[in-house]
């Protein structure tokens, strides 16, 4: 389950840049655990998926668990060997904008022990440092 909009008003969009801090995305919604970045980053689909597979396969499908981000902006690049000019490359993947305190996965319905553990897995598949922050009610 590759993760990439059905469909984007532009195929293709200018790079822009990381700056600050997550304003939007960065408290805990709907589970008890969470897993929060605590770098500015471009997250791809399959990094994305391979975290995803790892917590779930870790929780045994049990509980729950809400991805807050969403790969969104596509990453173009050029062929190989390819003269200047000629224009911006093709789509290659599609990735994610990930800034410093966006929580990227949460997890609910399951024990705090191995909601931490999956955490613990799913960030280190991640290319970023990484933190686990809890909600009020489970400390």
């Amino acid at each position: 389950m590759a993760l990439s909009p059905k469909r984007v008003i532009h195929r293709k969009v200018q790079r822009g840049r990381i700056k600050g801090n997550a304003t939007r995305g960065n408290e805990l919604d709907f589970g008890d655990v969470a897993l929060v970045a605590l770098e500015p980053y471009w997250l791809t689909n399959r990094q994305l998926e391979a975290a995803r597979v790892a917590l779930n396969r870790y929780m045994n499908r049990r509980g729950k668990v809400w991805i807050r981000i969403f790969p969104d902006k596509p990453y173009t690049k050029k062929p190989a060997e390819t003269r200047m000019g000629k224009g911006k490359g093709a789509p290659e993947y599609w990735v994610s904008v990930i800034k410093p305190g966006q929580i990227i996965f949460e997890v609910g319905g399951v024990d705090r022990a191995i909601a931490e553990g999956a955490m613990q897995l799913a960030g280190s598949k991640l290319p970023i440092k990484t933190k686990i922050a809890y909600s009020n009610d489970v400390q």
